[in-house]
């Protein structure tokens, strides 16, 4: 069984930083990817940023050079470093483990709130 637990979100102002945290636990495959995703009120789930095992990283282009995703696979946690936050970030952010083929496992979500 995998858990992944989350922490790090809040309540900040526009133009502030943030850093969320999500930590991988259970039968996790060595060769994986650990991504964040976000949902806002009344919108789909969107991919904010991946990372490989290996390191390779994407990110959607709303969050370029804004947000920072990286990870420590000895601890299996990936972080995602948030600047420059705009309300338009606000959103539920989820942590995804995935390998192969599947859909993954999923965090139970932390709260970002970012007021103007």
């Amino acid at each position: 069984q995998v858990q992944l637990v989350e922490s790090g979100g809040g309540l900040v102002q526009a133009g502030g930083s943030l850093r969320l945290s999500c930590a991988a636990s259970g039968s996790i495959f060595s060769s994986n990817v650990m991504a964040w995703y976000r949902q806002a009120p009344g919108k789909q789930r969107e991919l904010v940023a991946s990372i490989t095992s290996s390191g390779r990283t994407n990110y959607a282009d709303s969050v370029k050079g804004r947000f920072t995703i990286s990870r420590d696979n000895a601890k299996i946690t990936v972080y995602l470093q948030m600047s420059s936050l705009q309300s338009e970030d606000t959103a539920v952010y989820y942590c995804n483990v995935r390998w192969g083929l599947s859909n993954g496992y999923w965090g139970q979500g932390t709260q970002v709130t970012v007021s103007s």
